[in-house]
């Protein structure tokens, strides 16, 4: 898909036009059918119009193909898929089908509302096609809930003129990274923009940096230090700027295109836009310290364990994952594929960038840590502001952080 700006503003700002309660996504193929036919209700949150070929193909391709399936498909605002969902399970208004963001399983997938697929899936015997970071975001308590939809990544671009000019190659490690972008910071532009906005988006591209540092949540204290202090570092050398904690990933890619960055961190999403844009760039692995890591995005589809037609919404999500239909559906959407066994397939076979991107799924990690994510992500993003505006040391914001983190995890 078309992403002119970050993945998650994107479907915002799009949602915040529909009418109350997503009832402004059109209905696809609405009504009960012939006889016999049994009508499953699909709730997703792809409401812009670009989205809308890919998915209306999609659907028609189902419905001519699953034997005796009519969808009927509702459309929500992102930031109210994930609460609607929750509030179903009071109403008792609930779709069969649902594609969430891969985030919303550390919500949904202990409330008891998403179908145990674990037999279904040992049956059907795919699941070794998929890469590992996305097939382990739909693990959840050993049971799993949901199929990958798509995925993305996040890696780093960079303004090969600029490095050419500076005589600096692009960074693969962390002491590369800083000395690059100090020496590529000038006047008014900054060698590292990155986003640490204080939401989740903030939250997607700080994580990459704790596990890098041979880290996770549960060693938030040191390792969460470390991570830290490296972007504390960035900022009081002038190369990354203080700014970035208001940063969406759309406005560190404006930046970049504006020539007020030299490097940046960001996801394939922006592939298009810096395409049109008049500026020589290229893309590489985020830059290791002890690891190399990158965070795993994208969304999972999802049945609901209340549904009176399992049966057939499996039927459903298992040919949406033959590459016949997966390939055409992840083009029109300008996704990337979770199943490795379509890595020659479809543009990103072909697309230098894409296949960067591609080629760093199998290290990137899902954020699968409990329902209590929503309480650790603010944790994290309060502390990376506290660092980075000066208010806090990384070592005192990192020890604070890691009491509350700790608790969420169930540690204390």
């Amino acid at each position: 898909m078309s992403y002119t700006v970050d993945r998650r503003g994107f479907l915002r700002a799009a949602g915040a036009g529909t009418a109350a309660l997503g009832l402004g996504g059109a209905l696809a193929s609405c009504g009960s059918g012939k006889p016999g036919t049994t009508t499953l209700v699909w709730w997703d949150y792809f409401t812009l119009d670009n989205f809308q070929p890919g998915m209306t193909a999609l659907i028609k391709d189902i419905e001519a193909n699953v034997p005796d399936v009519k969808i009927q498909r509702r459309t929500f605002p992102f930031a109210d898929l994930e609460r609607q969902l929750t509030l179903g399970a009071i109403s008792g208004d609930l779709p069969d089908i649902a594609i969430v963001d891969n985030v919303s399983m550390n919500t949904l997938g202990g409330s008891g509302l998403l179908a145990d697929l674990t037999d279904r899936v040992e049956k059907w015997g795919q699941a070794d096609h998929y890469y590992e970071g996305p097939w382990a975001g739909c693990q959840v308590g050993g049971k799993t809930l949901g199929i990958p939809n798509n995925s993305n990544c996040l890696a780093l671009y960079y303004n090969t003129e600029m490095l050419r000019s500076a005589g600096v190659k692009p960074p693969t490690t962390w002491d590369e990274l800083a000395a690059a972008a100090a020496r590529l910071t000038s006047g008014d532009r900054f060698g590292l923009a990155l986003s640490a906005i204080r939401t989740e988006e903030g939250v997607f591209q700080f994580l990459p940096f704790l596990w890098q540092a041979g880290g996770d949540l549960d060693t938030f204290a040191t390792h969460g230090a470390t991570a830290l202090s490296f972007l504390d570092d960035l900022v009081a050398k002038g190369s990354l700027s203080e700014q970035c904690v208001g940063w969406t990933q759309q406005d560190v890619n404006t930046r970049f295109i504006n020539k007020r960055a030299a490097l940046q961190i960001n996801g394939p999403w922006q592939i298009p836009t810096l395409k049109k844009a008049n500026l020589e760039w290229d893309v590489v692995p985020l830059p290791r310290d002890k690891e190399a890591a990158t965070c795993l995005g994208g969304e999972n589809w999802v049945l609901m364990a209340k549904s009176r037609h399992l049966d057939k919404a499996w039927q459903v999500l298992e040919y949406t994952q033959r590459p016949s239909v997966l390939v055409p559906y992840l083009v029109s959407f300008g996704e990337l594929p979770a199943r490795k066994d379509l890595a020659d397939a479809g543009t990103w076979a072909s697309d230098p960038a894409l296949r960067l991107f591609l080629s760093q799924l199998p290290l990137a990690r899902p954020r699968q840590y409990g329902p209590h994510y929503a309480d650790i992500s603010q944790t994290v993003a309060e502390a990376e502001q506290a660092v980075l505006t000066g208010s806090s040391a990384p070592s005192a914001a990192a020890k604070a952080a890691a009491a509350k983190i700790d608790k969420a995890l169930g540690h204390t």
